[in-house]
C-alpha cells in the first residue's frame, strides 16, 4: 500500500502551489505534484467543484468518487474570484506560491485583472500553468473543450471500436489524463529552467494538442502512406498477433512483437510449421496475412484454457494476458506489490501514484479534503 507517513520528503517538497483548476486535467495535474511531496492548496469555486457532484458512488460525505480519485494531497479552501476581496486573497497566495495551476475560460482572469501579462509582472517567478480545451487563439481558440468531444475532434474515436462498427470513445477520459501529465511536466522543465535564469514563465497544456499527441501510429502511418487510418477492433494496425484471441475458456490478449517470440507462441501451441510458414515467418508477412494467422491460431488456442496459457506464454517470453475486469486488476498481487493502490485513515481508498522514485518517493499524507485554512507550510 502506499505510504501514509513517510520518513522522507518528497522530490518537490518545499513547492508552493495553487490549484484552481477543475474537472480533471487540472486537478489530476495538482495531485501528481502533491503525491510528490508539493504544498498544494485546492480552491473552489463557492459552489464546489463540479465533480463533487459527479456521481454515484458517493461517500458517507456525499463527495463523488470522481472528485475524490483527483484530489488528494491538497489543502482546500473556497473562494469567489469574480469578489474584490476574493481576487485579494488569490493575489496575497500567489505571493508565496511558485505554481498557479488553473483551468479558466480564456479571458476570464483578463476580465478580473488577472491575465497572464499582469501576473508575471507581478510575480516574476511564478510557474504559471493553464490547462485548456483549444488554447486561446486560432480557429477553435477559446472554446470549451471537454474530454469526448476531443476524442471525437482529435480522431481518437474514429481508429477506436471494431471494424465493423462506428467510432467509439475510449472507455477512459485518456485525453484530460494525458494533458493532466503534460501539464505536470510542462512545471517540472519551468520549474527547473527557472533554476538557471530565476523567473517563472506560462505554460499551457490543451486537451486538443495532447488529444493529436496521442494519435501514434496512425499518425505515422498516414504520413508514410495516405491511407486514413481504420478501426481494428482489438488489432494493432501494424503489428500481428497483436490482438485479442478466442481459447478453449476465455480469450487471452496477444502482443507479439518479434518473430522470436511467434516462434516460442507457435512452439508452445505445438505448431511450430507456423513459424516456418513463409506467410507468417516475418513480422511483415504476418500483417498482411493477418485474418488467415488468426483463424490458424484460434483453431489450436481452442485446445487450451486461456488463463493458464497466459500465465505460461508470458513466463516463456511471450507478452500476452487474460483480460481482466477492473476490480480484478485493482485486487491482482502484482498492483499491490507494486504498491499501486492507496489506503487512509477515514476509509479512503485511491490508485497510487505509477512514478517511481528510490530516495524521494511519493506519500500519501491525506485524503481528498472538503474545506481548507488557506495556505499554511508544510
Amino acid at each position: 500500500m502506499g505510504q501514509a507517513d513517510p520518513s522522507t520528503p518528497g522530490a518537490l517538497a518545499g513547492i508552493r502551489v495553487v490549484d484552481a483548476s477543475r474537472i480533471l486535467g487540472g486537478p489530476f495535474c495538482g495531485q501528481v505534484l502533491g503525491d510528490h511531496g508539493a504544498d498544494v492548496l485546492k480552491i473552489e469555486p463557492p459552489q464546489g467543484d463540479d465533480t463533487r457532484t459527479w456521481g454515484p458512488p458517493f461517500s458517507t460525505a456525499g463527495v463523488a468518487s470522481y472528485y475524490m480519485g483527483l484530489n488528494r494531497n491538497k489543502r482546500t479552501m473556497r473562494l469567489d474570484f469574480a469578489s474584490d476581496e476574493g481576487r485579494e486573497v488569490l493575489l496575497s497566495l500567489l505571493a508565496q506560491a511558485d505554481v498557479f495551476i488553473e483551468n479558466f475560460k480564456t479571458g476570464t482572469l483578463e476580465k478580473w485583472g488577472l491575465g497572464q501579462d499582469v501576473l508575471a509582472e507581478r510575480f516574476p517567478r511564478l510557474v504559471h500553468c493553464r490547462v485548456s480545451g483549444f488554447g486561446a487563439d486560432g480557429p477553435l481558440g477559446g472554446l470549451p473543450g471537454y474530454d469526448a468531444a476531443v476524442q471525437a475532434l482529435t480522431g481518437l474515436m474514429s481508429v477506436n471500436g471494431e471494424s465493423d462498427g462506428g467510432a467509439l470513445r475510449v472507455g477512459m477520459p485518456v485525453v484530460d489524463m494525458v494533458t493532466g501529465l503534460n501539464a505536470a511536466l510542462g512545471v517540472m522543465m519551468a520549474l527547473r529552467e527557472r533554476e538557471r535564469s530565476g523567473r517563472g514563465q506560462f505554460v499551457e497544456a490543451a486537451l486538443y494538442d495532447s488529444g493529436v499527441s496521442l494519435l501514434h501510429p496512425h499518425a505515422a502511418n498516414w504520413f508514410m502512406d495516405g491511407r486514413t487510418p481504420e478501426r481494428t477492433g482489438n488489432a494493432h494496425p501494424n503489428i500481428y498477433p497483436y490482438d485479442n484471441l478466442q481459447t478453449g475458456t476465455e480469450p487471452v490478449f496477444f502482443a507479439v512483437g518479434n518473430d522470436k517470440q511467434f516462434g516460442i507462441l507457435c512452439r508452445h501451441l505445438g505448431v511450430p510449421s507456423l513459424a516456418e510458414d513463409e506467410r507468417y515467418a516475418t513480422a511483415k508477412a504476418r500483417s498482411v496475412n493477418r485474418q488467415m494467422l488468426k483463424t490458424a491460431l484460434e483453431a489450436r488456442l481452442a485446445a487450451f484454457d486461456g488463463p493458464a496459457l497466459a500465465e505460461q506464454l508470458v513466463r516463456k517470453g511471450v507478452p500476452c494476458a487474460a483480460v481482466l475486469s477492473v476490480p480484478q486488476a485493482l485486487q491482482h498481487a502484482h498492483t499491490a506489490h507494486r504498491g499501486m493502490l492507496v489506503e487512509l485513515p477515514g476509509g479512503y481508498r485511491g490508485v497510487a501514484s505509477p512514478i517511481k522514485l528510490s530516495r524521494t518517493p511519493a506519500s500519501y499524507r491525506h485524503a481528498p479534503l472538503t474545506e481548507g485554512d488557506g495556505f499554511l507550510p508544510t
